[in-house]
């Protein structure tokens, strides 16, 4: 699979994201934002036809509870 369009468009999204937003931020190492990381993901999955569901209700209460899993 190529990942270099994954990562070209990551670094792109992520020098709009400082042009836009650098002045608000600390000078430190900065992790990419979610919202980049996951329209990337999703362009990707896009680009090969793939989509990804919605969690119903039931999935999210499952994933937030402590009660269930190992």
């Amino acid at each position: 699979m190529e990942i270099m369009d994954m990562s070209f468009a990551l670094q792109a999204l992520s020098v709009e994201y400082l042009a836009e937003h650098g002045k608000e931020l600390e000078p430190k190492v900065h992790d990419v934002p979610a919202e980049i990381d996951r329209r990337v993901a999703e362009l990707k999955l896009k680009s090969l036809g793939v989509g990804l569901e919605k969690l119903t209700r039931e999935q999210l209460g499952y994933l937030r509870s402590w009660k269930f899993g190992t």
